[in-house]
């Protein structure tokens, strides 16, 4: 199953100042995903944006809240995106058949997303390298169970070569210029 550009959006999931410290490797984490959003926007892949009880969290993270500042973005308190109906509303609308996640954390929200929007047939792609939990071990146990629901796991790298598709074009090369 090849992922089609334009059949693809993206959600950014609770990535917030006030648990981003405490994600294991959070410095690569932050690094990876700004190299992702970069791509995603040269790509025109919609994004929508989740920020889990901002009272307590906080905004999403420096650094990547003024890449997706365009973003529709919702707040929420259940653990799964597709649980808040305002969110669901905008990615119906969006007509995609392709969802990327990426965010915090990889266990809870991320997993509860990925499985929900499995059972409402989309296809849910997890970005590995730019997903996190506080414990990295709750982490490899979410990736396994997602694998074993059937999710689809991959890079970021390998998401943006895909989405891309071919060399040569101004989106390739781009692209390539943020990979290296």
């Amino acid at each position: 199953m090849r992922i089609l550009k334009d059949e693809t959006v993206a959600v950014v999931v609770d990535i917030q100042e006030r648990l981003f410290p405490h994600i294991h490797n959070h410095e690569q984490l932050k690094k990876n995903t700004e190299i992702l959003v970069d791509g995603l926007n040269v790509l025109e892949i919609p994004m929508l944006v989740t920020e889990q009880y901002k009272k307590g969290l906080g905004e999403t993270i420096e650094g990547i809240a003024e890449k997706i500042k365009d973003c529709p973005a919702f707040e929420k308190t259940a653990f799964s995106c597709c649980d808040d109906a305002p969110f669901t509303e905008k990615l119906e609308s969006k007509g995609k058949r392709f969802v990327i996640l990426f965010g915090i954390e990889a266990h809870i929200c991320l997993m509860q997303t990925a499985i929900d929007l499995k059972s409402k047939r989309y296809q849910p792609v997890i970005i590995e390298d730019c997903v996190g939990s506080r414990n990295p071990e709750n982490k490899r146990i979410a990736i396994n169970r997602m694998l074993q629901e059937g999710i689809t796991v991959t890079s970021y790298e390998s998401i943006l070569f895909e989405l891309c598709r071919y060399a040569g074009s101004d989106a390739f090369k781009a692209i390539s210029k943020l990979v290296k």
